[in-house]
């Protein structure tokens, strides 16, 4: 399953906290990119969002499909990425990759690495 064929949710509230990282890139679309994702987003309401969609501060639970390992991180802000705590900016690959995407979600992206695939396999948010 490609990623594009997965549909984007995102909150108003993460939208508007992520949009002005992006400044003039969000007219910019490239595939494999944040712009690209918030581009083709359905934007809804903080309370409308289902539990099980990658937000910012969620902690997510992802299968490497390459190596079949589980790999457990919170998407956050630059400014509250930490990775010896796992905390990844949501303009890091991997978090560009993972937000607006539910559980059950097959996702690939550019990785530094090289193309990956990931599977969603669970989400928590506060």
């Amino acid at each position: 399953m490609e990623k594009v064929n997965n549909p984007v949710l995102i909150s108003e509230e993460d939208f508007k906290l992520i949009k002005p990282f992006l400044g003039t890139e969000l007219h910019k679309t490239p595939e494999m990119s944040l712009a690209f994702e918030l581009n083709r987003a359905t934007v809804v309401k903080d309370a409308e969002l289902p539990s099980g969609v990658v937000r910012l501060n969620s902690r997510v639970t992802v299968l490497d499909a390459a190596l079949n390992k589980l790999v457990t991180l919170t998407i956050v802000l630059p400014r509250h990425a930490d990775i010896a705590t796992r905390k990844i900016s949501v303009l890091s690959p991997m978090g560009a990759a993972l937000i607006g995407f539910k559980v059950g979600d097959e996702v690939e992206w550019q990785m530094p690495g090289g193309l990956k695939k990931f599977v969603i396999r669970e989400v928590q948010n506060s």
